[in-house]
């Protein structure tokens, strides 16, 4: 009977790892899948245009009730609320698609370190490429 509960111990520890190791080839690999999403002209890399053309498709389909902006509830923890603070100048509560791509930019801007004008993989990957794509996906 010991070496049952042995086994099942080792069983139940190894299928961890597996699932822990099958998450970071997800995580790692998400952003070349995201990549190939935002990147129309299959270059390999995202360029301001393209992320704010992907930025403006998901506004108008956060804005449900259509009115041009978007509230906390309709951004969905894609910024908090010191980052709508901070892009609100209107201080109204709420992001228009202008404010909502002027955040797009900067989080554009603070991800592509290089300043070559585009977002490959691994920039996508870095802490400031993830913030970018939390307001594309």
């Amino acid at each position: 009977m010991k070496w049952h509960v042995t086994f099942m111990a080792s069983a139940v520890a190894c299928a961890l790892m597996l699932g822990a190791v099958s998450y970071q080839s997800r995580a790692w690999a998400a952003p070349a899948s995201v990549l190939k999403a935002l990147d129309p002209d299959n270059d390999g890399t995202v360029d301001l245009n393209e992320a704010k053309a992907a930025a403006s498709a998901l506004f108008d389909r956060l804005d449900p009730d259509h009115d041009g902006t978007l509230d906390r509830r309709e951004l969905r923890g894609r910024l908090s609320a010191k980052d709508i603070a901070a892009a609100d100048p209107d201080k109204d509560s709420t992001l228009d698609k202008r404010e909502y791509l002027a955040v797009v930019e900067k989080r554009f801007k603070a991800a592509n370190p290089d300043n070559d004008g585009t977002l490959d993989a691994k920039e996508l990957r870095s802490p400031a490429g993830r913030a970018l794509l939390r307001l594309l996906k």
